[in-house]
């Protein structure tokens, strides 16, 4: 069998994984960036004193994070445009993996804060601090190194389902693997091909992202 296999024939197709390739990490740095942004602001309010906006983004957790993603990023596709936003499938799959790693990081920030003595905030306003200075300079760089394996776990695997945005003919890296299959036929080349791509991309990305956190965080891996 393995006689039969003709990884040759993918060479001339080099050029459109690599561009799926580079569509995907551009995907993923910014979704990364957006979506951890969101879940410290989320954070923020989910640990603060219970509120409309603290409620309202618990519901926005419980919904995102009960609800396939294929069916959000379905959502914004399909089902804004009849509010009458449109967005373009490269925009609507940004939205969907903020959207996602928001609602996602957001828990898994709070879990690294609510384990926080409530000392640190005491201290904070005894230095004077305001309380979102305290929680930005005294509370959240210890709350982020305890949880930072684990948020940046969620945002490989925010990287990995990246592929389904191939659904909405994004131009990614599953969506060239597919392509170059519809030409070739060369479906068990394909797909080995793309399966080990995405293999060193995720151990890459956590090696990055760790090293950045030991760098920034002192965090430990």
């Amino acid at each position: 069998m393995l006689g039969q296999l003709n990884f040759p024939a993918l060479l001339p197709y080099w050029p459109e994984l690599l561009a799926g390739l580079w569509v995907t990490i551009q995907l993923t740095l910014l979704a990364t960036v957006g979506g951890v942004g969101l879940g410290i602001l989320g954070a923020a309010l989910r640990s603060g004193q219970p509120g409309w906006a603290s409620r309202l983004w618990g519901l926005y957790v419980e919904i995102i994070r009960n609800t396939p993603f294929v069916v959000q990023l379905f959502f914004i596709v399909f089902g804004l445009p009849n509010l009458g936003l449109k967005l373009t499938a490269g925009e609507a799959a940004l939205l969907a993996m903020l959207i996602n790693l928001g609602a996602y990081s957001t828990e898994i920030i709070r879990a690294g804060i609510q384990v926080t003595p409530k000392g640190q905030w005491e201290a904070g306003r005894v230095l004077g601090l305001t309380r979102a200075q305290t929680f930005l300079r005294v509370v959240l760089p210890p709350s982020l190194q305890r949880i930072y394996p684990a948020l940046v776990s969620q945002c490989i695997i925010v990287m990995l389902g990246s592929s389904v945005v191939s659904q909405v003919s994004y131009e990614e890296l599953t969506f060239a693997a597919n392509l170059i299959q519809s030409r070739t036929f060369l479906s068990f080349e394909v797909y080995l091909v793309t399966t080990l791509i995405y293999l060193l991309l995720s151990i890459a990305m956590r090696q990055v992202l760790l090293a950045v956190g030991r760098k920034w965080l002192g965090a430990q891996a």
